[in-house]
C-alpha cells in the first residue's frame, strides 16, 4: 500500500510539479533531460512550425493532458481526450492505423499534427471562437520564423 502511494505521489510530482493536491493544480511539467519545462512550453515548441495548433491546445485544454483521474476528458463530450481534445469515437481507429495512441501526450500531439496536415483546423472548429483571433498572430509568427 505504501509503495503504491509512493508511486502515485511520484507520478503526480512529475506531471504537476509537486505532491500537494489542491483545487488549483499547478501547471504540469514535462521532464526533458533534467530540465523540466511547462507543458505549455513543450506544446508551443512541438508546434513551432504550426503555432496556431498551440493556440488550439490552449483553447481546448488550457495546456493540460492529464487531470486527477488520468488522461484529460472533455467537459462537453467525454470522448474528447488529451491536450488537443481529439475525439476518440471518430479518430481512434484512424490514429491507431497511423501509429498514434491519442491517450499519450506524444500520440495526441503527433496525431493532431497529422490531422492538421490532412484537414486543417476543421476538426477544432467548435473552439474556433477562442483560437481564431490567435490564428492571425500565429500565421504572422510562422511567416516571420521562415524568413
Amino acid at each position: 500500500m505504501i509503495e503504491t502511494l509512493g508511486g502515485l505521489l511520484f507520478f503526480l510530482s512529475v506531471f504537476y510539479g509537486n505532491t500537494e493536491i489542491s483545487s488549483a493544480a499547478p501547471t504540469p511539467i514535462v521532464p526533458v533531460a533534467d530540465n523540466p519545462i511547462t507543458l505549455e512550453q513543450y506544446v508551443r515548441d512541438y508546434f513551432a512550425d504550426n503555432a496556431v495548433l498551440a493556440e488550439v491546445a490552449k483553447c481546448e485544454s488550457r495546456f493540460r493532458h492529464f487531470d486527477a483521474y488520468g488522461v484529460l476528458r472533455g467537459d462537453y463530450d467525454r470522448n474528447d481526450v488529451g491536450v488537443m481534445q481529439i475525439n476518440e469515437r471518430y479518430h481512434s481507429p484512424r490514429a491507431e492505423r497511423n501509429g498514434f495512441d491519442i491517450k499519450t501526450l506524444e500520440g495526441n500531439l503527433g496525431y493532431a499534427k497529422w490531422l492538421y496536415d490532412k484537414e486543417g483546423l476543421q476538426p477544432w472548429a467548435s473552439s474556433g471562437k477562442c483560437w481564431k483571433g490567435a490564428q492571425t498572430l500565429a500565421v504572422v509568427k510562422d511567416a516571420n520564423q521562415k524568413n
